[in-house]
């Protein structure tokens, strides 16, 4: 079953069980999905890769905007942007953990040879397509500089 099927079947079930949080939520993911078959050179397909993507930056936005809100001091509109995200990230594949992350930026870092931040961009780029969908690019950041020196 694709992602787009799950999710139809899902905003299905939402519309009978009148979860209104959880409707939001798909049809941004739905939507989301519309949009990138419609892309151009997409051929109406959507690969499973940039469903991933499609999502992950889903996430992200309603991160971002949970952070103005909060800085607005917007209680309800924080609410609303956090159950769309617990929303998204049932769909999302597991995320790797912190020191799972650091054994393959440990094994890249050894493969490339860099030691200092200035290679950072190398690294980065190497360990970002290995996990990309597995891990958070902030959270590699981190830990890249952690292991490199200054």
């Amino acid at each position: 079953m694709t992602l787009e099927e799950k999710i139809n079947t899902d905003l299905k079930a939402a519309m009978m069980a009148r979860d209104e949080a959880t409707l939001r939520g798909l049809r941004a993911i739905k939507s989301g999905i519309i949009l990138a078959k419609t892309e151009k050179g997409a051929n109406g397909v959507v690969s499973p890769e940039k469903e991933v993507q499609i999502l992950q930056k889903m996430v992200k936005q309603r991160k971002d905007s949970i952070a103005e809100f909060e800085k607005a001091n917007r209680q309800d509109l924080i609410q609303k942007e956090q159950e769309e995200v617990s929303v998204i990230e049932k769909y999302l594949p597991a995320m790797m953990g912190e020191d799972e992350i650091r054994e393959v930026v440990k094994q890249v870092i050894a493969s490339t040879g860099a030691t200092t931040q200035k290679e950072m961009g190398k690294v980065m780029g190497m360990v970002s397509k290995q996990l990309a969908g597995k891990a958070d690019n902030k959270v590699i950041s981190e830990i890249i500089k952690s292991l490199l020196t200054a």
